[in-house]
């Protein structure tokens, strides 16, 4: 079969709700993951998965690692996931011209690993991922909204889990967009966003750095050298999760057929924004903070209570970052939407159909209210987060893609391409190993500070 029939019997058949193999599609792949977008409409989804908030922590991650260490691993960072993104990427596109598109991380796992892979290991851990940085946003923006009510009404005594419970609240009305497709515009409006968030911190940072106000900036790795070992090792954790996806095959699935080539552009699009915002937060803000640079960037910008850079600078920054978390959030419901339709939903029906908007409804109501509820009650979960992201992204986004490569295509062992992706598996296991048992340690060690609904 030539390359133009494939392709045409491929959009033929999900037209018709078929997958490729022949058999129907279930439900969650049917209503959630509809394939029909663009390479732009990929671009801005790969975006909002990527550049998200948690890019703000990158001069934190640098405090631990110093210039030289912390410029290449953001360098290491942006080039592997670039280059694994791709690979899962020609994987796909391979079985696709096969007849057997896969539209989920765990299909590609089933079909390449075998049934095992998929049910046990990748489809838990892609979970796992998904649902904390749900979580992750939920808190994050409930911060922001209590760090807009401070700034304009210092000394307010509204407590962090209320914004928590407005912000889930506003999420579960977000929540209820049909299909991964159906963001394509909420995710274009959080390109542009994380773009001005960005811009906007950098600015804060230029301005406090050049001020009278600027406390005395000290680039020394600080503690001794056992917390200084466990420190990087966090540090590494953090650059994953904030480099991190997990939901490619996802994305790709969102795309039209036929998808050769397209995810590509998709990438090349979102890899400037992911360059522009990541090197010139990380460089910004440790220049301007040095080793005082706190877990998130517009921490620094408020000290005792008091905002050191324009107040209208801060306000639009923090609202910036509230919006764009609210598409990323709904973003990374998408596998976790798709899981529960295909439980609850019945695609002999219509998607609109009261058999299937009832279910949906529920189930995806339920899903944010317990998401919120978790981050009302744990206000720490930076720590847990630094534990997935070591566990969850590592893995999934820089060990995983290189070994279906290699399974798929079976390059030669005397080439370099086997070779590379061979190091790269075995470099980011092992980084996955350490970096999952210093988050540990950091969890232990703060665990005397925890307070369920805590007003941090």
């Amino acid at each position: 079969m030539g390359r133009a029939s494939w392709e045409d019997e491929e959009a033929r058949k999900m037209e018709a709700g078929d997958d490729t193999i022949g058999q129907k599609l279930d439900a969650g792949a049917l209503f959630v993951l509809q394939s029909k977008g663009s390479w732009l409409h990929c671009g801005y989804h790969l975006t909002t998965s990527i550049v998200a908030p948690p890019l703000l922590s990158l001069p934190f991650a640098f405090a631990s690692l110093g210039w030289a260490a912390g410029l290449t691993c953001l360098v290491i960072g942006a080039a592997v996931t670039f280059y694994s993104y791709n690979l899962i990427s020609c994987v796909l596109e391979h079985h696709a011209q096969q007849g057997r598109r896969h539209l989920r991380f765990r299909d590609m796992a089933t079909d390449i690993l075998g049934p095992g892979w998929g049910r046990y290991y990748i489809g838990p851990i892609q979970f796992l991922v998904c649902f904390g940085a749900v979580i992750a946003c939920i808190l994050l923006a409930g911060q922001s909204m209590k760090a807009i009510y401070l700034i304009a009404n210092p000394g307010g005594t509204i407590k962090l889990y209320v914004f928590v419970l407005i912000f889930g609240v506003f999420m579960m009305i977000l929540a209820q967009l049909p299909s991964f497709h159906s963001l394509r515009h909420v995710n274009l409006i959080s390109l542009v966003l994380c773009l001005a968030y960005s811009f906007c911190a950098v600015a804060g940072c230029i301005y406090l750095g050049t001020s009278d106000r600027a406390a005395p900036r000290d680039y020394s790795i600080t503690g001794d050298t056992h917390d200084r070992v466990f420190g990087v090792f966090n540090a590494i954790a953090v650059i994953a999760t904030t480099y991190g996806n997990g939901i490619i095959p996802e994305i790709q699935a969102t795309v039209a057929a036929p998808v050769t080539g397209k995810m590509f552009k998709g990438l090349c699009l979102c890899y400037v924004v992911v360059v522009t915002t990541f090197f010139s937060v990380a460089i910004s803000g440790y220049w301007a903070f040095g080793n005082q640079a706190q877990g998130t960037m517009l921490s620094n910008f408020m000290v005792d209570g008091r905002v050191v850079i324009p107040e209208w600078l801060l306000l639009i920054t923090e609202l910036f970052t509230l919006l764009q978390l609210s598409a990323v959030a709904v973003v990374y419901l998408q596998p976790t939407n798709e899981v529960m339709e295909g439980f609850l939903s019945d695609p002999k029906y219509e998607q609109y159909a009261a058999r299937n908007v009832v279910p949906r409804l529920l189930s995806r109501t339920a899903v944010v209210a317990f998401s919120t509820t978790i981050a009302a009650m744990v206000p720490f979960f930076g720590d847990m987060n630094a534990l997935i992201g070591a566990f969850g992204f590592l893995p999934l986004d820089f060990a995983v893609p290189a070994v279906f490569y290699n399974l798929t295509f079976k390059p030669s062992k005397k080439g370099a391409v086997f070779w590379l992706n061979t190091t790269i598996v075995v470099v980011f296991s092992s980084l996955a190993v350490v970096a999952s048992v210093a988050a540990v340690r950091q969890i232990v060690l703060d665990a005397n500070s925890y307070k369920l609904f805590a007003n941090v």
